[in-house]
């Protein structure tokens, strides 16, 4: 089964995803007030539509024998009256229909993106971010046309049907087999068209999809692209894909331009003049009489010309709602258990007999750590050994695939996750920042907090210097990701932002590495103030932040290989020595190599 959602809304409306239909519906009937008006509305527009005709009927009768002028009078105001019935009864009807589309779109989007919050880091690590946003924005707005004209059309179609039908069996019973046969013949023509329909909109989403992301995929590498001169590739990559949607477009219109119910409904339209005649040629009907009959018989025109449009909206509707649906059903790794352990944490973490890994292997194995609170840990490896996976477990960015990590003796799972990660502060080497204010970036973690505490945050970080440079200051705007910071700026907002968050346990991955030397020195008295009465982890390869801890890890291919301190490490660990070769200091003979931790 399904575990819950890592991030959920409290009492949010629970939508029924069993299928595509049933999701939207459930959406649907959420506002069942407008659907019901809707339905409503449009029954009376086509009542009145419909009794119109037969009234027209009634108006020849009264100019083929006028025997009285006023009730020409009285039936022509009917007519008037009736249809402007139709008119605002319609009117009604698409106000509601409308609104129910556009609430629909905002709540179902709003629902996929809590939904998006809500799934773990391994899930978002296997999807394209172009094809999400192509789910976000293009599917979503197939659902609202889906809905307003799509189901309106459909709508339209059923009353348009039917109402017109019941009224010609009313003026003689058996007026309705023509358009009984005919309802029969067009129910069997568009499962068949829906049959060949379905699969072709499906791809056709699917590949724009994939359109979407390769688009996404070129633009955030822009970069990349200009420097290794493959401009032309892309561009070619992005037409073969351009092409393939639109060969499934113009495969659609294939679809569409054999839809044979218009054909049948010419023929209808003649069967139904012919038994007109017939039955007026027994006596059966009046001349009145098969003016409105031929009246009613022309509005179902009207439905069956708009039905080739509204399952086509339909279709895709439902085509867009799968690919919605698969994206909010994807179960997630984590759970936020939100009636869980909850307190200040203090910072003790134990790592017993750690494993993680992914489906095509394991990156860290039967790792075993104490850090008691306030300590210092360092954790060295060459590249691609498991440091910053490490990391991540403390925070359940990942979940351990075997054995336990506990904070203050309590098993991260079994903690209240919004409680946990409120306390813990990870800074990374590729940081990054949102397209707002800086001053919006650095109070990330702690909205609303005072101009003042930012300002002495970024003092902490050696940023309050550059920042007060930008023409707006800590108002300035950053571009995405913070492209147009360097490196170094960055990374110094990141750890302002830290430092104003004031974790219990300070992550620090490489986060030093774009600042030169002499701003790291200034940084490292910041860290180190910062550092009193916190947990910290570093992942770095740096001899002037590996010195100061309190105890060094070394991690080969996923495992401890070694652990102590830094003199230790030196004189029993040949790889910790390798590490540090490039230095120019005296290293200590090599006693022997240290047992596994």
């Amino acid at each position: 089964m399904a575990q819950r959602s890592e991030f959920s809304v409290a009492n949010a409306y629970v939508y029924n995803r069993s299928s595509a239909v049933r999701w939207i519906f459930s959406h649907i009937w959420r506002y069942k007030i407008f659907f019901l008006a809707m339905c409503g509305l449009y029954m009376t527009a086509w009542l009145s539509f419909s009794f119109g005709r037969v009234l027209i009927g009634q108006a020849a009768e009264a100019i083929i024998n006028p025997a009285n002028s006023a009730a020409l009078v009285s039936i022509s105001l009917t007519v008037l009256f009736v249809l402007c019935l139709d008119s605002l009864s319609a009117l009604g009807g698409n106000l509601s229909i409308e609104t129910i589309a556009q609430r629909l779109e905002r709540d179902a989007r709003e629902e996929l993106y809590i939904s998006l919050l809500g799934k773990s880091q391994t899930f978002h690590d296997r999807q394209r971010v172009g094809d999400i946003m192509a789910r976000a924005t293009d599917d979503m707005k197939q659902l609202n046309v889906m809905v307003n004209p799509g189901v309106l059309f459909i709508a339209e179609i059923i009353l348009g049907l039917t109402v017109p039908t019941l009224m010609m069996a009313s003026i003689e019973a058996e007026l309705a087999l023509v358009p009984l046969i005919f309802v029969g013949v067009y129910i069997v023509t568009v499962r068949a068209y829906l049959r060949v329909l379905s699969p072709v909109v499906t791809a056709e989403r699917e590949i724009f999809g994939v359109m979407n992301a390769g688009l996404e995929e070129t633009i955030s590498g822009i970069e990349v692209v200009k420097a290794s001169a493959q401009e032309a590739f892309e561009r070619d990559k992005f037409r073969k894909q351009a092409r393939r949607y639109r060969d499934y477009f113009a495969q659609q219109g294939r679809v569409e331009a054999k839809y044979l119910p218009m054909l049948f409904y010419g023929f209808a339209l003649g069967l139904g003049f012919l038994h007109c005649m017939l039955l007026f040629q027994q006596g059966r009907m009046t001349i009145p009489e098969i003016i409105a009959v031929m009246g009613l018989f022309s509005a179902l025109r009207f439905p069956i010309f708009i039905s080739i449009f509204s399952f086509s909206l339909v279709q895709l509707g439902l085509a867009s709602a799968e690919r919605i649906l698969s994206i909010i059903n994807a179960e997630s790794e984590l759970d936020e258990n939100t009636s869980g352990h909850s307190a200040p944490i203090k910072g003790e973490i134990v790592f017993d007999n750690v494993s993680f890994g992914y489906e095509d292997g394991m990156v860290l194995e039967n790792i075993n750590l104490r850090v008691k609170p306030g300590e210092t840990v360092a954790i060295v490896g060459q590249t691609g050994s498991g440091k910053s996976t490490l990391t991540d477990l403390i925070n359940r960015t990942y979940t351990a695939t075997g054995g336990r990590i506990l904070i203050d003796g309590v098993d991260v799972n079994d903690w209240n996750l919004t409680a946990l990660r409120s306390q813990i502060s990870k800074i990374e080497q590729d940081v990054f920042l949102f397209s707002r204010t800086v001053a919006e970036n650095i109070a990330f973690g702690a909205p609303g907090t005072p101009q003042e505490q930012i300002e002495q945050a970024a003092r902490e970080a050696q940023a309050h210097d550059f920042i007060s440079r930008f023409d707006k200051g800590y108002e300035t705007e950053v571009g995405e990701r913070g492209v147009t910071l360097s490196g170094g700026q960055r990374q110094r907002i990141a750890l302002a932002r830290a430092f104003l968050s004031n974790p219990r346990i300070l992550i620090l991955d490489d986060s030093t590495s774009a600042i030169d030397s002499a701003t790291e020195d200034e940084i490292q008295k910041a860290i180190r103030r910062a550092q009193q009465g916190r947990t910290t982890l570093l992942i770095t390869h740096r001899l002037s932040q590996i010195r100061w801890a309190d105890h060094i890890l070394l991690l080969e291919q996923g495992r401890v290989t070694a652990s102590g301190s830094h003199e230790e490490l030196l004189r029993t660990s040949a790889q910790y020595r390798r590490i540090f070769a490039r230095y120019d200091v005296a290293l200590p003979p090599l006693v022997a190599e240290a047992e596994p931790a």
